[in-house]
């Protein structure tokens, strides 16, 4: 035979087998963050998952620096003295007046214990 070898699947076929990868790949994390909190303690791990009336207030468009901010329980000024960014500064990315310049989200990422990528807002409906 000259050529790849070549498979025919029926869709249902097809469905099914990506039904197991997607399984698979789900379990794969899930097996993950098991012995991560094995490794590390569940609360350590656990302090980094956010509630789901948080996880709804970023849906909705909130300034993530604000919702992480409260998370760990800082006010502005605190995160300010942590991160070494200007608390008006902090106030202006949290009411979207400015984005977080890279420099100061890594700062603020850094003082809140996330990584920089948690800290950007994704678009919000209809932009």
């Amino acid at each position: 035979m000259t050529g790849p070898e070549t498979i025919v699947l029926t869709r249902s076929e097809y469905d099914a087998l990506i039904e197991e990868i997607e399984d698979a790949e789900d379990l794969a994390v899930l097996l993950e963050a098991e012995a991560r909190e094995g490794r590390v303690g569940e609360a350590a791990v656990r302090a980094d998952y956010l509630p789901l009336a948080l996880v709804a207030r970023l849906v909705e468009g909130e300034s993530p620096v604000r919702i992480w901010r409260e998370h760990r329980g800082l006010t502005v000024t605190a995160l300010s003295e942590c991160s070494g960014v200007a608390a008006d500064a902090i106030a202006a990315i949290e009411t979207g007046a400015t984005p977080a310049p890279a420099e100061a989200c890594r700062a603020l990422a850094a003082a809140l214990g996330v990584d920089p990528e948690d800290l950007i807002a994704g678009p919000r409906d209809g932009e």
